[in-house]
């Protein structure tokens, strides 16, 4: 039964939130004070989480995808006793505060992930389901249900509308991920007014269709409507839950209830104050807290520390029966690598012919797969093409969730970020493959995880003009330059097999942030560098890759991928005219720009101001290289269908053209 209790708690998660709001003069009361007795009944009656240790691996996870309701994920975590004192809540949305405006993973104990664009949080809360099956079908044994948890999520109508979110219902009803469960917060209001202007197809028939679990609770204050059916979602084991919930956005509110006028704005100090009265409220102070409240809520203190009691008891059982997958869940979770990862990892002999880099990746993920046993990822449907496969190792599909193989299906969107969410569960390194070209339709996910200083691994094949007759609409030409405008995203271009052994090495060693490999789909030669500088160099970015012999450099050309090929043909063209020049691989630019000023002087000295840099693709960015007296060749436009080696000369990405601009600057 409701209580006078059960009421006072759920109005002082309003009237924080309000009051948090208010003070801040900035952000969204409506969705907190609507949402509110939902939350609450996730919070105290279902959610397993210990509040003094945010990290413990076998917690349940907790999603607010409708990340502009910020105030209601903070006002759960100060009352149920997470370290987010009051005046961090006081301090909402200012400088250097642990409650910004969206909820930042990182920055705010409790926090599962950045939410606010619409969709990512929803997509996030897939992945992490899937982690959770993958990492039980791995560990689990008999009577040792290690990993057993479930992922909430608190779910807006713009959510919904967003097309991310249909191809992430999609996939996870496709797998059957039973331990997802998703609260719709249905409160027919979005910025512009009424989702009745927006958005009335029948939501729960489209999840139906897409094999979820679908309840409905009329009312949103109907505490024991609500707690019935998250019982009822627990005990449906083979499909994810949606859960919608009809609620009334600025819930208290008498002028203010149910219009958009209270989605993205204070309620206003006469509001605030009619509310406070409508509820029952005390006038003063702001930020009231009732005892009785904040007791009921920090019993999760109490109970979170039993639950994790109980686990560490089963994980030293565990340890003793199972000791070998012991230590591997303890690898997995802390993230560390396990030693001699890349004894495996082949060298590659010089080559004329050469293979693709998109081939040597296939190969060299195969190698490191062997000695990474948490490595799982896969493609948008692209998987032949992109070389993602792990052979010897099943896909993973409803049911058979130890599979590493992962069949994204074409859903670039929701791949993106379903690696995110994979990445924050902890336990995996994932990975992912597209086209280039199609990095557009991730970019949200990739700036999230970058944001993030996730680990993610993206495999972007068909990098170029390079793939050749399908054309310009597969053709990336500014996607080099968009990535790498990404603050904390590596962007690796390798130029053979062995830079390309080196990138997947420096891609799985960092820790701090996602990187994107940028590969061929033609065969690029496999540089002979018996007098030239080993492949190792990639390290550190941008390299000398040949100098000259017999005299100081006049000429240095800079190259990144398939076009260093081209620049090494292009210096000895010039050197048949004595003109002596240095040819620099530059296969990252955050690498070389991390490294010390004078390690960068030194591959590119100021008193050589004659540089041509070469690359197929916008020549954007480059100038910071080449300085004022240099020239980049590049690709400005779209491409043509063509075979590759047409286009390569038709836009003048040769060594002919390359020696010639050479030859101008030296001029």
């Amino acid at each position: 039964m409701t209580t006078n209790l059960d009421e006072l708690c759920v109005n002082t998660i309003r009237m924080l939130s309000a009051d948090g709001v208010e003070k801040a003069k900035s952000g969204h009361p409506g969705m907190p004070m609507g949402a509110a007795a939902m939350a609450y009944v996730l919070w105290t009656r279902f959610l397993r989480h210990n509040p003094a240790n945010p990290g413990w691996p076998d917690r349940d996870r907790f999603v607010l995808s409708a990340g502009h309701g910020s105030m209601l994920l903070y006002s759960l975590l100060h009352l149920s006793g997470y370290d987010l004192p009051l005046e961090e809540i006081q301090n909402f949305r200012q400088w250097e505060s642990r409650t910004p405006g969206h909820p930042e993973y990182g920055i705010t104990a409790g926090v599962e992930t950045t939410t606010g664009p619409l969709g990512q949080g929803f997509a996030n809360g897939v992945g992490m389901a899937i982690a959770e099956r993958f990492l039980a079908s791995t560990f689990n044994r008999p009577g040792f249900n290690l990993i057993d948890h479930f992922t909430y999520g608190i779910v807006s109508d713009g959510d919904l509308m967003e097309g991310l979110s249909h191809e992430a219902a999609s996939l996870a009803g496709h797998l059957a991920l039973g331990k997802l469960i998703c609260l719709y917060d249905d409160n027919h209001i979005s910025i512009e007014g009424g989702t009745d202007i927006t958005f009335t197809e029948d939501r729960l028939a489209r999840f139906e269709a897409y094999r979820w679990h679908v309840q409905q609770v009329e009312d949103g204050n109907d505490l024991q409507a609500i707690e019935a059916a998250l019982t009822a979602a627990k005990q449906e084991d083979s499909r994810p839950s949606l859960i919608s919930v009809r609620t009334h956005i600025g819930c208290g509110s008498p002028n203010k209830q149910d219009t958009a006028g209270v989605h993205g704005e204070p309620l206003g100090p006469e509001e605030i104050k009619l509310t406070k009265q409508n509820l029952g409220w005390p006038q003063q102070p702001s930020f009231h807290l009732p005892g009785e409240a904040v007791d009921r809520f920090r019993q999760a203190l109490e109970s979170g520390a039993q639950l994790e009691r109980r686990w560490q008891k089963m994980f030293r059982d565990y340890q003793q029966a199972h000791p070998d997958l012991a230590t591997g869940l303890q690898r997995w979770i802390s993230g560390q690598l396990p030693d001699g990862w890349m004894r495996d990892i082949p060298t590659f002999e010089a080559d004329p012919k050469g293979m693709a880099t998109r081939v040597a990746s296939g190969m060299v993920l195969n190698a490191v797969a062997q000695q990474i046993p948490n490595l799982i990822g896969g493609s948008a449907d692209l998987a032949p093409s992109n070389k993602t496969i792990i052979s010897g190792e099943t896909d993973m599909q409803a049911g058979r969730f130890g599979g590493r193989n992962m069949r994204f299906g074409v859903r670039e969107h929701a791949m993106g970020s379903i690696l995110n969410g994979m990445a924050l569960h902890g336990g995996l390194r994932p990975y992912g493959g597209t086209f280039l070209v199609f990095s557009d339709y991730m970019r949200p996910a990739i700036r999230l995880a970058a944001l993030m200083k996730l680990p993610v691994i993206y495999v972007f094949t068909h990098d170029s003009i390079g793939l050749g007759e399908d054309g310009p609409t597969h053709q990336p030409v500014e996607h080099l330059a968009s990535l790498r405008a990404i603050p904390n995203l590596t962007v690796i271009r390798p130029c053979d097999a062995n830079e390309t052994a080196e990138a997947w090495k420096a891609a799985l060693a960092r820790k701090n942030g996602p990187t994107a490999l940028s590969l061929t789909r033609q065969a690029l030669p496999t540089i002979d560098r018996g007098t030239l500088a080993s492949a190792d160099r990639l390290m550190r970015g941008g390299y000398i890759l040949k100098d000259p012999e017999q005299q100081p450099a006049r000429v240095i050309l800079i190259a990144s991928g398939s076009e260093v090929d081209i620049a090494l043909k292009a210096a000895s063209q010039l050197s048949d005219r004595n003109i002596a020049v240095r040819v620099v691989s530059m296969p990252c630019w955050e690498l070389f720009d991390a490294q010390p000023n004078e390690y960068r002087q030194e591959v590119l000295p100021p008193d050589i101001p004659v540089r041509v840099a070469v690359e197929a693709g916008s020549r954007q960015g480059w100038a910071r290289y080449v300085g004022s007296a240099g020239a980049v060749i590049g690709i400005d436009h779209f491409g043509a269908s063509a075979p590759y080696s047409v286009l390569y000369e038709k836009f003048g990405i040769t060594a002919e053209n390359v020696v010639q601009k050479a030859l101008a600057l030296l001029s």
